[in-house]
């Protein structure tokens, strides 16, 4: 089979459906296209680390040999990220091992005062904490809602639950982490 040139304005079922055919490159393609959203998805799940970039990859492997079950009526992120966080999930399982999640510098540090990046680092490392202490699927699911923009439907399909559980996940999980917070920082003086 000869490759197809691909191009940005290809639909993730074009593509998937491509695959399905043998298309190598056009899954290719698709692991460009959603290779950090699975590895935040198996962070949430795994904390930092070799673990969660294990667990992305071993959910694209498992996405590529079951590609023939994709069923191109539905969407492929929540199906692909549903496999990922399943991967992560089991690497869990397996290793029993529970760390925090470590929250990247996102904030450039250019004319901020030592203080206020004192702050920031101590602000993060308490996010970290709070996030991590959520139960598993109550953390995934406010990170893939908040952070990556999930839709509640979609997380449903990724997590395996209804929807109105994903709700309920992310509600709990908003509130657990306000009270583990609580209003610990002050809005800056105009």
């Amino acid at each position: 089979m000869e490759p197809s040139l691909r191009t940005p304005d290809q639909t993730d079922t074009e593509l998937a459906t491509a695959a399905v055919r043998g298309d190598g490159d056009a899954f290719g393609t698709l692991v460009e296209r959603y290779g950090l959203a699975a590895r935040r998805v198996a962070r949430a799940v795994l904390g930092p680390g070799d673990d969660a970039d294990d667990a992305a990859q071993d959910g694209f492997i498992a996405a590529w040999r079951a590609i023939e079950r994709f069923d191109a009526t539905r969407p492929f992120r929540p199906w692909l990220m549903r496999i990922v966080t399943n991967a992560a999930l089991d690497l869990v399982r397996r290793r029993k091992v529970r760390r925090a999640v470590a929250i990247s510098e996102t904030v450039e540090l250019r004319q901020i005062s030592a203080d206020r990046r004192a702050e920031d680092a101590i602000f993060r490392e308490r996010f970290a904490v709070a996030l991590n202490a959520l139960p598993e699927r109550q953390r995934v699911a406010v990170v893939l809602f908040d952070a990556e923009g999930y839709g509640h439907a979609e997380i449903a399909e990724v997590l395996g639950v209804p929807e109105g559980t994903v709700r309920s996940y992310v509600f709990h999980a908003r509130r657990a982490l306000r009270q583990a917070l609580g209003v610990y920082r002050e809005e800056p003086d105009a």
